[in-house]
């Protein structure tokens, strides 16, 4: 039986060879430059296969932050209410009798259904049925337009780039754009069609930065070791949110004393205190925690084995236990939540038609302060966010040449700023290349393959989204640590010898995971370079100066010299 396996085995690897050998001579290898770069198709579409399911969690995800916003329903979307609001809708007739405030006489009220106004997006005292039935409508269009738009943006990143860079919806910018532009349930300073608009002109912008060449020219500035430290910072605040619950194994949670403490508990014993959610007992008892730690070490021998593939065989596997329902992991709970998903999940094929989201925007509203503070800050954090994310994974897949540029930089930029607008016309907030494209690097992809192989799943996922949405977070945790772990091997490159070195590289690393922002950690990077370097920075200048200056004070003397040796006229 033993030599039967090997036989298939060898006859495998036989085949597999003879299919890389062959595209790699192909017309497709050369135009994606395989053999420059030391790769083959199916290390590509393992490398693909990773980064589509580290990152798959974004079209839950980003669906579910946006559709708080509320998208494009408003109070005329609610279900008509009783005049009397503690009056159920089935009970709205006939007369109401009650008494006055003086307690003495009896007064009645015809009972109707009237049309409630913009209270009725509010979940209290109790969800209005039909503007939680519009939420549930833009929260499938948003799965929809976050598919489409990742599919999108990879593709160009691939085919124009070649680059094994994959794009979607930016978590973070997500976040801004639905609590604080629009707000929950369109209860921020601006509209969602508005808010779509300014996502819209930031990548007009942005476009245009990229075209001449501002962009590239703006990131060269980064000093190196910071640029270096935003890789490994890059690793641990992935390495940070794959700890947490909310897209994680939850073995850390929050703590009002201590800001973070150790948790994974089960559900039944997590109680708000001070606003935290926090356990009360029974921490790392969690089930889901353990299965969770079950994938990192599967994922960890693999990665030991050097086993191809490694990162997708612990998502897939925990994630098979997990759709198991009635048991302690199920991401499926008894509840009606976990039914409406489960209901949705046996659906397996479902294909659902964008209706509202697409072509949302609207400029009216530009003309209140707000919406132009918005852009500002969106902008500012894509030209700092993104493009030390496009440098960070450029970096760890050994793309950075000596000047610190890389191969298809520009049209990457490019593809990068068109993928915004591509974006906000489907109804999502900002794209932006994604952090987790590590791990396809950390399984050899180095060309488009890569993440043409992305956009193909995302473009599949249309159809199979109900499977997808409900990959569960301890699923993807383990990959998002050990991807973390592999990006911390840029650090031995800083001068840590050298304290105006290794001082911002540290600061950038720290912040990026504890102030949950890449752009934090930048900026206290560079400030910090910058303080220490003040004195060199002033030196240069006084120099600068001085050489200026001689020349000036040599033209003068000259001039003294031939006006006092020239004759006199008498």
């Amino acid at each position: 039986m033993v030599k039967v396996w090997k036989k298939l085995g060898q006859s495998w690897s036989d085949m597999e060879k003879r299919l890389n050998d062959g595209v790699t001579q192909s017309r497709l290898g050369r135009r994606f430059k395989m053999e420059e770069r030391k790769t083959c198709f199916t290390k590509e579409l393992r490398a693909g296969t990773a980064t589509f399911l580290t990152m798959a969690y974004i079209l839950a995800v980003n669906a579910t932050i946006l559709s708080d916003s509320g998208g494009t329903c408003t109070a005329g979307d609610c279900s008509m209410v009783c005049n009397v609001p503690t009056i159920a809708e089935s009970d709205c007739h006939g007369l109401y009798h009650y008494h006055p405030r003086d307690g003495n006489t009896t007064a009645s009220i015809q009972l109707r259904l009237v049309q409630p106004g913009p209270e009725c997006k509010s979940d209290t005292p109790a969800p209005n049925p039909g503007y939680q039935n519009c939420l549930a409508k833009t929260r499938k269009d948003l799965i929809v337009a976050t598919a489409l738009s990742s599919a999108i943006g990879s593709l160009a990143m691939g085919a124009l780039a070649n680059l094994p860079l994959a794009l979607a919806p930016g978590m973070g910018s997500n976040a801004y754009f639905a609590y604080t532009l629009v707000g929950f349930h369109g209860s921020g300073p601006l509209s969602y069609q508005t808010g779509l608009a300014i996502v819209f002109l930031e990548g007009a912008i942005f476009f245009v930065i990229s075209a001449l060449g501002l962009r590239s020219w703006l990131s060269r500035l980064t000093p190196r070791s910071v640029r270096l430290a935003c890789g490994a910072g890059i690793g641990l605040f992935l390495a940070f949110i794959g700890l947490q619950s909310g897209q994680g194994v939850g073995l850390v949670g929050p703590s009002p004393s201590t800001l973070i403490t150790l948790a994974a508990c089960p559900k039944q014993y997590i109680t708000e205190v001070g606003g935290f959610s926090q356990c009360s007992s029974h921490t790392m008892e969690s089930p889901t925690f353990w299965l969770g730690a079950a994938g990192f070490v599967l994922t960890s021998y693999c990665l030991m084995k050097n086993v191809k593939g490694s990162m997708i065989y612990g998502i897939v596997v925990v994630t098979l236990v997990s759709w198991i329902r009635n048991t302690q992991v199920t991401v499926f709970p008894n509840t009606p939540e976990g039914d409406a998903s489960y209901s949705y999940f046996k659906k397996v094929v479902d294909f659902h038609k964008i209706q509202s989201t697409a072509g949302a925007f609207s400029f009216n509203g530009f003309s209140h302060t707000p919406v132009w503070v918005s852009l500002i800050t969106l902008l500012y954090v894509d030209v700092l966010a993104t493009t030390a994310t496009l440098y960070s994974m450029a970096e760890f897949g050994g793309f950075i040449d000596e000047n610190g540029k890389f191969e298809g930089q520009y049209l990457a930029f490019m593809v990068d700023a068109g993928s915004i607008m591509v974006g906000s016309a489907l109804g999502t907030s900002p794209v932006a290349t994604f952090i987790e494209s590590s791990a396809g690097i950390r399984e050899g992809g180095r060309t488009g393959l890569t993440a043409i192989t992305v956009a193909f799943y995302f473009l599949v996922s249309l159809f199979f989204t109900p499977l997808l949405a409900n990959i569960p977070p301890w699923a993807i945790g383990p990959s998002l640590i050990l991807v973390g772990a592999t990006m911390m091997k840029v650090v031995k490159e800083i001068k840590w010898e050298d304290a105006k070195e290794g001082v911002p590289a540290f600061i950038t690393m720290l912040l990026m995971p504890l102030s949950y922002s890449i752009t934090n950690g930048l900026i206290g990077g560079i400030g910090v370079y910058i303080v220490l370097h003040a004195f060199d920075f002033i030196g240069c200048a006084r120099n600068w100066f001085a050489k200026r200056k001689r020349p000036v004070l040599a033209k003068v003397q000259n001039q003294v010299t031939a006006a006092d040796e020239s004759p006199v006229l008498v």
